[in-house]
């Protein structure tokens, strides 16, 4: 074997190159080498994470109305937080027997079908949602609305991804230990801040790029412990004063001094990524880690590869969220506080997990759902062990055979169509792009259009003069033309903080803030002072001046 192969990837066609560390790595689960690039491969894994979009139907066990990733036309039970994980049900009922003459993933696909889904993603491990209907991913949240993946410890927080410790956070995308913030991406350790990106300990600032340590500066970028500092410029406390209170509040004013601001900081170099305190790394936002490659978003990891969203994992290859005090993880969705675990979607307290959904404290089993407690089950049926050991042979001999053991659960018994997922979020598809793909799309998801009773300009330009009638009223995203309203914490939030109503959705407003992180690819690009080529997710077509890290911190820091 060859220490280097490239390969084809069976689905774009693309050639991609497989490493030692891959080979190694696969040799050590015993999977196949993939035949699906890592693009691919994401692309399989996201299309089994809806966050986002969400629907009203009842609980098939208590009847009640309950809100849900599941749409209704799904035929699959599905079950409110309290019932499923109560023992009013019993998973091992649906049990059925392999059948060595038709393909595993059929048999797996029909008992999907039939066994009751969890409404909302929301784990025990984490803590109770409290007034937090309208969550999913999320755990140990308090008076929260709209925010995903998020948790423990947030409290009257909204549209929000990734939050961990915060309070009075809206429309912010990863953050920690944050309060009394809005638009920020990357966010730790703050408070007071507006519209800020990669935002370190600042205090009641507006408009930061790549700050750290600063108290009251507005359009800053690339600062470090500075204090009433105006574009970059420093100013008297009182010229501080006077210069940001002519803006705050005001729409029209607000909305200049962003364009400006965005303007402003393509004259200032970036940092090829915004990693921190991590060795070996490549992709973007890994924090406090070594020997991570093309990760997004991981924490206080070790050996990863091909990883999106997740915390505390090591020794592990394509996962998208969870994985906390886990090893061993390849091709998993939600797979958290386990080991071995192979092409799995919500696994927990578990391992030697091969091709499951929604199981817990279990070992041994492959092809099941919704099980707990389970040991040598195949299709939820319980099999002793020399039985189970012959028929799980049989399973991934035919998995390897076509091509598929080490791949993540296949497009075709999926749960989500690909547009309610977050693949639409990071590697947006069209309907006819994503058939090609052979994944399903969605046309009935709930949006309102042309049902506004008040136009965008109608919106009074300052948060002083709206009244609380604007609670009743219906705005139009002036963006998508989509509709949408006001919760009245959100209200509260905007006049506490003087921010203007915004006249995008929450949708849009969404991917805004995903443009602004960042695209999940990595290109080659020169560094703007020393031109040694670096891995970053600036294209090179980009206008942003970008530098390698030795060079940024020579010249920032």
């Amino acid at each position: 074997m060859t220490n280097i192969q490239t390969i084809h990837c069976r689905s774009c066609k693309n050639s991609f190159v497989v490493g030692p560390d891959d080979i190694a790595f696969y040799a050590k689960m015993d999977v196949s080498i993939p035949t699906l690039c890592p693009e691919c491969r994401m692309r399989w894994k996201f299309l089994w994470r809806n966050e986002r979009t969400l629907y009203k139907r009842m609980c098939d066990l208590c009847k009640r109305s309950v809100v849900t990733m599941h749409h209704p036309r799904m035929q699959f039970p599905v079950y409110c937080y309290e019932c499923w994980f109560s023992d009013k049900w019993d998973p091992f009922s649906y049990s059925r027997s392999y059948d060595i003459s038709r393909p595993f993933f059929e048999q797996l696909g029909e008992l999907i079908q039939q066994v009751p889904k969890q409404a909302m993603y929301s784990s025990p491990e984490s803590g109770p949602n409290i007034n937090s209907e309208y969550t999913n991913f999320a755990g140990g949240n308090k008076d929260c609305y709209l925010i995903f993946n998020s948790g423990p410890k947030n409290e009257n927080c909204a549209y929000a991804r990734g939050l961990m410790q915060c309070r009075d956070v809206f429309d912010m995308y990863y953050g920690s230990d944050v309060e009394r913030s809005y638009e920020g991406v990357n966010i730790q350790k703050s408070t007071g801040v507006g519209y800020g990106k990669d935002v370190l300990e600042c205090l009641d600032s507006w408009f930061l790029l790549n700050c750290t340590g600063c108290q009251y500066c507005f359009g800053c970028v690339n600062l470090r412990h500075k204090s009433y500092y105006f574009f970059n410029e420093p100013l008297s406390k009182d010229e501080w004063m006077r210069r940001v209170s002519e803006v705050l509040g005001s729409y029209k004013k607000m909305e200049a001094a962003r364009k400006q601001f965005e303007d402003f900081g393509l004259k200032f170099p970036r940092r090829e990524h915004s990693n921190m305190k991590s060795i070996n790394c490549i992709g973007d936002y890994i924090f406090e880690s070594k020997n991570c490659y093309a990760c997004f978003e991981v924490s206080f990891a070790e050996d990863l590869r091909y990883v999106f969203a997740t915390k505390r994992t090591k020794d592990s290859f394509d996962l998208v969220g969870h994985g906390r005090e886990s090893e061993l993880l390849l091709e998993g969705v939600g797979v958290g506080w386990s080991s071995r675990v192979i092409g799995s979607w919500r696994v927990e307290r578990s391992h030697d997990i091969e091709y499951c959904l929604g199981t817990r404290t279990s070992e041994h089993c492959i092809g099941c759902d919704g099980l707990k407690n389970a040991k040598y089950c195949i299709l939820n049926k319980q099999y002793s062990e020399a039985e189970y050991k012959k028929l799980r042979t049989h399973i991934v001999n035919e998995l390897k055979n076509k091509e598929l053991y080490g791949l993540f659960l296949p497009p075709e018994i999926s749960l989500f169509a690909y547009n309610e997922t977050i693949g639409q979020d990071n590697l947006p598809l069209s309907r006819e792009e994503a058939a090609r793909y052979g994944f399903r799309w969605e046309d009935d998801i709930p949006r309102t259009k042309d049902q506004e009773t008040m136009q965008p300009q109608q919106i009074p330009d300052h948060i002083k003069d709206t009244l609380d009638s604007m609670l009743n009223e219906v705005l139009r995203c002036v963006s998508c033309g989509y509709n949408y309203r006001l919760i009245k914490p959100e209200l509260e939030f905007y006049r506490k903080l003087l921010i203007p109503i915004p006249r995008q959705c929450f949708n849009c407003r969404f991917l805004d803030r995903i443009k602004r992180r960042g695209p999940m690819k990595l290109y080659e690009r020169q560094c703007g002072k020393c031109k040694k080529s670096i891995k970053t997710t600036y294209a090179s077509d980009r206008p942003e001046i970008v530098y390698c890290e030795q060079c940024y911190n020579a010249e920032v820091i």
